[in-house]
């Protein structure tokens, strides 16, 4: 069977199971296995695939059939440029979150301190420290199997000063912080039902659930961030993209100061921000 063939066997069968990005998927699943570039498809797609690779193509493309998210099957994920590792214990990294991630760079200067809260797979904290100078950072997560891949990946990207530290928020944090960042659990625990198969079914929900009105742990972090920032430090989250008023709100009544909110691509509100002094 020719490379096309199989790639338009795959994009058939995902298009029947109702995947949205059916024809990418497809492509990216073929490249993986067959360990390919982007432009095989097109001047390469005559060129006869080994069976072994045919098989293990199918196997892939029922899985994701099955709504296992694309990133579960490659075990990877693309952010800000970079190959971060995942899996079903941490939430994979979202194009809207390089938002947070670039406004936090634009305040960003050497030697800088920085807390990533609810760290996850470490993509925001480590992509600061990759394309920042003399920067140290520490993440904290409740879930030591998501810590065990930050871990991992700050082995593949190498980088050595940062740490991870394994409580509840800041129950092991310690010293003063010039940024603090997070990207903490936001969404209502009545909606996680309404969430496509691939979040809902495969990835971590305590990762997901703001509780009741998604706002739990903005209010937790808030309050307990003055304790750790530096004079004129400065605390950024994303946001749901309904939540940029009551998140404002709950920074402004805690003495953070030039409260200050950034749009997506999508001109939905995606990340807020504010200096404590």
């Amino acid at each position: 069977m020719t490379y096309r063939e199989l790639y338009e066997i795959g994009k058939s069968r995902l298009t029947q199971a109702g995947i949205e990005e059916a024809a990418l998927d497809a492509r990216l699943l073929l490249e993986f296995v067959c360990r390919t570039a982007r432009n095989d498809l097109l001047v390469h797609g005559d060129r006869a695939v080994e069976a072994e690779q045919e098989s293990a193509y199918r196997e892939l493309i029922g899985r994701r059939s099955a709504h296992i998210p694309l990133q579960h099957l490659t075990g990877v994920s693309e952010f800000m440029g970079l190959e971060f590792m995942v899996n079903e214990d941490v939430l994979i990294p979202r194009q809207d979150t390089e938002i947070l991630v670039e406004e936090v760079m634009r305040n960003l200067h050497d030697g800088f301190r920085i807390l990533d809260m609810c760290t996850g797979s470490g993509c925001i904290l480590l992509s600061l420290l990759h394309y920042s100078n003399d920067c140290s950072g520490v993440g904290a997560d409740i879930s030591e199997k998501a810590l065990e891949v930050a871990r991992r990946n700050a082995q593949n990207l190498n980088e050595t000063n940062v740490s991870f530290v394994n409580g509840d928020l800041f129950e092991k944090v310690e010293g003063k912080f010039e940024i603090i960042v997070s990207n903490p659990p936001y969404i209502r625990t009545g909606v996680i039902p309404t969430l496509m198969e691939e979040v809902r079914l495969h990835e971590p929900v305590a990762a997901l659930d703001g509780l009741a009105d998604g706002l739990h742990f903005y209010r937790e972090i808030v309050k307990e961030s003055k304790k750790y920032l530096c004079g004129g430090g400065q605390l950024f989250f994303e946001i749901g993209y309904d939540q940029r008023e009551a998140v404002t709100a709950l920074m402004e009544q805690a003495g953070f100061r030039d409260v200050t909110a950034v749009q997506d691509y999508a001109g939905l509100d995606r990340v807020v921000y504010g200096s404590f002094y």
